[in-house]
């Protein structure tokens, strides 16, 4: 899985494309998090455009991520969120933990409503 990180309207917006499986692409994302962290960005949308496939550990290192955020005083929000990715969040129960946005210019607009 890569990532790459960007800006749109002040929100830090976190890129994610491959499958994510948990494991080492986990550790590079919560890295990631703790520099936006420590640069001062608590905003954060994490973009699943380039995302099709997820199993456990990649819900659980977006819950890692979501924890993160929030212990930071920030948030997190979802945009580009595939089916099959969706029908994860509703199996597990968890697709109501997620603040989800059909556009990353949407979830960037929902932290200042």
């Amino acid at each position: 899985m890569q990532i790459q990180t960007s800006e749109h309207d002040g929100v830090a917006v976190l890129s994610l494309a491959g499958d994510a499986m948990g494991g080492p692409d986990g550790s590079v994302l919560h890295e990631e998090l703790r520099t936006l962290r420590a640069s001062g960005q608590k905003d954060i949308v994490v973009d699943l455009e380039g995302v099709e496939r997820m199993n456990s550990s990649g819900l659980g290192m977006l819950i890692g991520a979501l924890t993160i955020v929030r212990n930071a005083g920030g948030d997190l929000r979802l945009a580009n969120v595939h089916e099959r990715v969706t029908q994860l969040l509703t199996v597990t129960k968890l697709l109501g933990v997620f603040s989800i946005h059909d556009s990353v210019a949407d979830a960037a607009a929902a932290f200042s409503a």
